[in-house]
């Protein structure tokens, strides 16, 4: 079991900048792929960005590729995503998620979930 919490979510205007992490506890954090999924209002849950173990291998959505980074702490079992440019469009509820799956793409491979923090980007 992995319990995951997002921080850092807030109100910024377009072109701004903020910074998301996701606290993990439990079992290993260094075992579990990494990922940020976001939600926005009356729309599905879709694929922002997700790290493999050892952070090698990431990877992007086309709409933030570029703008965002994805990282991870295994020290501090901590996740972050690093956003930059922000636009409105990017506004939603930003939810880290874990998988013993590698490559994270989709909500289907995620095996747990945190409750989400709010990024709203007001033009």
């Amino acid at each position: 079991q992995v319990q995951l919490v997002e921080s850092g979510g807030g109100l910024v205007q377009a072109g701004g900048s903020l910074r998301l992490s996701c606290a993990a506890s439990g079992r290993a954090f260094s075992y579990y792929a990494m990922a940020w999924f976001r939600q926005a209002p009356g729309k599905e849950r879709e694929f922002v960005a997700s790290i493999n173990r050892n952070a090698g291998n990431q990877y992007y959505s086309d709409s933030v590729r570029g703008r965002f980074t994805i990282s991870r702490d295994n020290a501090k079992n901590t996740l972050y995503l690093q956003m930059s440019s922000l636009k409105p469009e990017d506004t939603a509820v930003y939810h880290c998620a874990a998988s013993d799956i590698l490559g994270i793409l989709a909500t289907t491979q995620i095996k747990y979930w945190g409750q989400g923090t709010q990024v709203t980007v007001s033009s």
